[in-house]
């Protein structure tokens, strides 16, 4: 059974979370368990050059952006770090609590992604429990790469020393979107076999989770059908462009499929970028006139152009060919 944990390092409550799941783990006695980390973004503003975390907190604004709040804490925004402070000394985190700097975590998220591809899982969580203490303990700067190598080599993972190139890049970006589409929106959310927990919660409450999840079977699904789907799913949530990313890959290979051009498209109508969007449209109306919502989409396309004349024959195709359409 394999748990993904959705977190960012520099959200206390996945350091919480993931002392509570390895809690919940010790007396689990359901089958064997493997643990990811993928990633997900609770400050995304954060600067490219870290800052003092304590200069940062005196702007309202900024605070709110850096809370994620956990099962816990109250409304009270002042208690809030005290009590954080106390929750992490009961979970057995050792050490002075607190962190130094606001943090920009691509590049900690890349080195997580590439400990697994090193090493897999029990790697990947050897420098996710050191990037933790890093930031909350040692008070260092996890987005500076002379920071995230030593991790990295303290932890056993040679990849380190690549975060100077884009190692890692476009499977951080793309793990994000793929977060954004199946729904999470937490730090940390636990997710197995398709069924989610959000939030550092008791491992009793855990441990129901896995148990309830561990019994589910979901249908496997294909992986570009999987791409096509979490690719809707973004245009649902009005990311054309993380759409597209998703879709690129399938283009390669599957670039012949008109339903596949077709989500393409949508997503360039979505995103303005009408020129790619009527070039896709026309080749498939050419190719099979028989789709309306296609003459739907074209019409459209050509009417944000300016070229309402030519947009007309296929909006009343798409209307005759399905009138709901109209």
């Amino acid at each position: 059974m394999r748990i993904e944990i959705w977190a960012d390092p520099v959200c206390p409550w996945a350091y919480i979370g993931k002392r509570r799941l390895e809690r919940a783990l010790k007396g689990w006695t359901g089958e064997s368990a493997e643990v990811v980390w993928r990633p997900y973004r609770i400050d995304p503003t954060a600067p490219a050059v870290s800052e003092p975390i304590d200069e940062v907190m005196r702007d309202p604004f900024v605070e709110e952006a850096l809370r994620s709040r956990g099962p816990e804490s109250g409304d009270a925004a002042d208690g809030e770090l005290f009590q954080v402070s106390e929750l992490a000394a009961a979970e057995g985190i050792e050490g002075e609590w607190g962190a130094a700097w606001r943090a920009n975590t691509h590049d900690a998220h890349r080195l997580l992604a590439l400990a697994e591809e090193e090493g897999g899982p029990a790697l990947q969580d050897a420098v996710v429990e050191r990037l933790l203490r890093a930031h909350f303990v040692e008070g260092r700067d996890i987005a500076d790469h002379a920071v995230l190598a030593a991790i990295a080599a303290d932890a056993g993972s040679d990849r380190g020393g690549e975060l100077s190139a884009e190692a890692g890049d476009r499977r951080v970006r793309e793990l994000l979107l793929i977060g954004k589409a199946e729904g999470v929106r937490t730090s940390p959310t636990f997710v197995v076999n398709g069924m989610s927990l959000s939030g550092a919660q008791d491992p009793a409450l855990i441990v129901d989770f896995l148990t309830e999840a561990a019994a589910r079977r979901p249908r496997e699904l294909p992986e570009e059908v999987e791409r096509m789907r979490r690719a809707e799913a973004l245009l649902a949530l009005r990311d054309p462009l993380g759409a597209l990313e998703l879709l690129g890959p399938l283009m390669d290979e599957h670039g012949s499929d008109p339903a596949l051009r077709l989500l393409v498209a949508r997503s360039y109508f979505h995103s303005a970028q009408l020129g790619r969007a009527r070039r896709t449209l026309e080749q498939l109306v050419s190719e099979g006139a028989d789709d309306a919502y296609a003459h739907l989409l074209l019409g459209r396309t050509l009417q944000r152009q300016g070229e309402r004349e030519s947009a007309r024959p296929h909006l009343r195709l798409a209307a005759v060919m399905n009138p709901a359409l109209a």
